[in-house]
């Protein structure tokens, strides 16, 4: 058996406006989106590398406010991914930045939160306590595993 690594990655919800931020992905055949952010560094702790994964994937600033969700991808990578998802302030636009596009990464959108249960958002599981998140009500911050093909959850 293959020695599997768990490698953190540490992700930024950005909401503005009743939006929130998401990279594109394209694989040349669909388009979907993810969380900006990316895998954390040794002695980095986790709000320095969403600040710096942000500037590095959207060229944005950002403030790093609290924990809010916590993802994992157990299956379909080389190692088992930990998700820590951070609520971010909208600071604004780096200038100069110097974007490094992760693979098949396009761009980026602000989607709007009040749709985004019907958004190709990723992992799925997000979608609905993003939504429950920005509306003030309750949400599950611990969801569990995602697997590739997981139906929504609808709670």
């Amino acid at each position: 058996m293959m020695e599997r690594k768990i490698r953190n990655s540490a992700k930024a919800l950005i909401i503005k406006d009743d939006k929130m931020l998401a990279t594109k992905i394209s694989d040349g055949k669909e388009e979907w989106y993810i969380l900006p952010g990316g895998g954390q560094d040794v002695e980095e702790v986790l709000p320095e590398t969403v600040c710096r994964e942000v500037a590095e994937e959207v060229g944005l600033q950002v403030k790093v406010k609290d924990l809010v969700f916590v993802v994992e991808g157990v299956h379909g990578e080389s190692f088992h991914r930990v998700d820590l998802v951070f609520l971010c302030e909208y600071i604004g636009s780096i200038k100069n930045a110097v974007l490094h596009s992760d693979t098949d990464q396009v761009g980026y959108d602000w989607l709007d939160i009040r749709t985004l249960n019907m958004a190709p958002l990723y992992p799925s599981k997000m979608r609905r306590q993003i939504m429950n998140l920005h509306e003030g009500k309750a949400y599950k911050v611990y969801l569990g595993n995602e697997e590739i093909g997981d139906p929504e959850d609808e709670t």
